[in-house]
């Protein structure tokens, strides 16, 4: 049975009270409280910093069967070594998101490759044979001449996702290259037609059997978690 998983990047955000989170909440139990509403998050201090193991168990316990966690991949092996010679970092970062795994909790991994890397098929070829199989993943192209046919065909043949990501500057191509499906809306704000369309395709998915990923954007306005709420529920309910 496909699955639909709807929610933000972040959950940390005070100023989500009082239209998110009840005024009082205390912020310890922000994560409860997103995930009584919301079955998904992208992780994205993942990117700085690898996650230590006791706040992995923390998240664990403190979220529902169910709920998964996306983590965005460490920089060091998308913006410092830019997918190349990543035998050595990459396993360390695996392993630190392996509790995660282990608990059935664990969404895709995000790969975003930074803005000005350009298009090279034997570099994600490369890159795609280091990764296990067992690791669901999604890849985030920023430079435009990654969006061929060519590119689609690696993510295909390795059953990645092409993550769809929706900035008010770019719009990646629509593309399906994997058994389940990733996107990033990352507009401000989102007119009633555009949530209309977002959610025809969502369930257009899932009706073709795969599960589905979507974050919207997590910023100091409750804005995004409110999208996701509503997505969530319009789908799931009917």
């Amino acid at each position: 049975m496909p699955a639909l998983f709807v929610g933000t990047s972040g959950w940390a955000y005070p100023s989500w009270k009082p239209d998110f989170y009840p005024a009082k909440l205390a912020q310890k139990s922000f994560l409860q409280y997103y995930a009584s509403q919301l079955n998904a998050v992208e992780v994205n201090f993942s990117f700085r910093q690898l996650l230590k193991e006791t706040t992995v168990r923390k998240w664990i316990g403190e979220t529902p069967a169910g709920f998964r966690f996306g983590v965005k991949a460490h920089q060091v092996i998308t913006h410092i070594k830019r997918l190349k010679n990543t035998a050595d970092f990459l396993p360390r970062f695996l392993s630190t998101i392996e509790p995660l795994a282990e608990a059935g909790k664990l969404g895709p991994v995000l790969f975003q490759l930074p803005p000005n890397l350009k298009a090279d098929a034997g570099l994600l070829e490369e890159f795609l044979t280091t990764l296990p199989k067992g690791v669901p993943s999604a890849f985030e192209f920023r430079h435009n001449s990654w969006f061929t046919e060519q590119t689609f065909e690696i993510l295909r043949k390795a059953n990645r996702a092409l993550c769809v990501a929706e900035t008010e500057e770019r719009t990646t191509p629509d593309v399906v290259t994997a058994s389940f499906c990733y996107y990033r809306y990352r507009k401000p704000n989102y007119t009633p037609d555009e949530r209309r369309a977002m959610v025809g395709r969502l369930r257009e998915h899932l009706q073709q059997g795969r599960d589905v990923y979507a974050y919207f954007k997590h910023e100091e306005t409750p804005a995004g978690a409110i999208y996701a709420v509503e997505v969530l529920r319009e789908i799931t309910s009917s």
